[in-house]
């Protein structure tokens, strides 16, 4: 597949186009991109691990029982949607690097189809795809990230580089019942990387969060996100005792940013910190676990039920740890990390409003991964290749 990249320029050229023709009612000037280095996703895909060698074993091809027709289904219709030239920039083969390329910044240099850039009809088939693939939470959590990003651009009058439709999806490999593939939601605050193989969904690495983190007025009022995320973990803090507690701090003081493992960072050496759950009564593992659950249950119910007996088995081995405050209107960080599981939550400075180098509720970054080699589903595609490579040799 012809890969070029354009040049910041010839991109922003490319869009401005589009933009006129498919929705002239969303900006007043020209969008500006950059490029981004390809040096800092270029290193070969290991995953997370706590010391630079994965954990074998963790993860298994398997029949969950749990369809993924209306996800495929879904999907193909959006893909005979596309025209000639809209395909090329959409569809990549399921084992590109073009997965590792996400950002969660604003300026990023995409690939794919915008919702900007769609027809009505195709923008449906989008959304049809993320309502087939998540939850009624995910799906609504998904479009309040994108909505308060048109509230930035309201806030900021910089329509320029944030709206509500400047998102992007890709489509990887050709999807099918049988063999790999999945689908990318790329943007500002929200990126969900979609792998699908057979009934086996990996719904990893998903990046969610806001600036701001409520509309306060304009077209998205009302509009707010991450409180369950942001609450239910300060409860679970606040339930340890002081011994619990000071076994759980990372660091006492929270001054910047804390979040280790976003965009580029696949390959992220974290060793874990906190206090292990092994070390807690049931109560307050339940409370973890509860914790857990707001991030994993943004898949469909099914799903998240297979991902959530996952992390079960490996409750004893799944780490808390916390930095910052711990009072009502405190900021701070926690993080949630087992060999199966890694989640993030970061109260970040303020950037497009207010700019200050102190952390505020305003501006909320999560991720959350799966570790030992398994973010897009890149294990199971590995096993599925062994399998296939030596099914055919035995066949001869």
């Amino acid at each position: 597949m012809n890969r070029k990249i354009l040049s910041a320029a010839a991109v922003a050229t490319l869009l401005v186009t589009a933009i006129a023709v498919a929705a002239p009612d969303i900006f007043r000037a020209p969008v500006k991109l950059r490029a981004i280095s390809p040096g800092l996703w270029a290193e070969p895909f290991k995953g997370v691990t706590t010391d630079g060698k994965v954990v074998p074993g963790l993860f298994a091809l398997a029949q969950t029982g749990v369809t993924t027709e209306p996800v495929r289904k879904a999907a193909a219709a959006f893909v005979t949607s596309l025209d000639g030239a809209q395909r090329r920039k959409t569809l990549f083969p399921v084992t590109d690097d073009e997965w590792r390329q996400w950002d969660n910044r604003h300026f990023a240099t995409r690939q794919g189809m915008g919702f900007f850039e769609m027809s009505e009809a195709q923008r449906k088939l989008a959304l049809d795809l993320m309502r087939e693939s998540l939850s009624a939470k995910g799906l609504k959590q998904t479009r309040d990230v994108m909505n308060l990003n048109g509230t930035l651009g309201e806030l900021s009058g910089n329509f320029e580089e944030y709206s509500e439709w400047f998102y992007w999806i890709t489509i990887m490999g050709e999807p099918s019942a049988t063999q790999p593939w999945g689908w990318q939601l790329d943007g500002h605050h929200v990126i969900i990387n979609y792998f699908v193989l057979g009934d086996q969904v990996v719904m990893t690495p998903v990046f969610m969060g806001s600036e701001p983190v409520r509309a306060e007025g304009g077209k998205f009022k009302g509009t707010e996100i991450m409180q369950p995320e942001q609450d239910k973990g300060l409860a679970l803090m606040k339930a340890l005792n002081a011994a619990e507690q000071a076994g759980a701090r990372i660091r006492k003081n929270k001054a910047g940013e804390d979040l280790l493992s976003a965009a580029y960072r696949d390959n992220l050496v974290l060793d874990y910190a906190g206090i292990r759950a092994a070390e807690l009564g049931i109560p307050k593992q339940a409370l973890l676990l509860g914790v857990i659950e707001e991030y994993v249950n943004n898949m469909k119910e099914g799903h998240a039920r297979v991902r959530m007996s996952e992390v079960r088995k490996h409750l004893n081995e799944t780490w808390f740890g916390w930095i910052g405050s711990t009072e009502a209107d405190g900021v701070f960080y926690y993080r949630i990390q087992s060999p199966v599981i890694l989640i993030e939550f970061d109260h970040q400075r303020p950037i497009a409003l207010a700019k200050s180098d102190t952390p505020t509720r305003n501006h909320i970054h999560t991720v959350v991964r799966t570790p030992n080699g398994n973010d897009y589903g890149k294990d199971l595609l590995r096993q599925h290749h062994l399998r296939h490579i030596h099914g055919a040799a035995a066949g001869k």
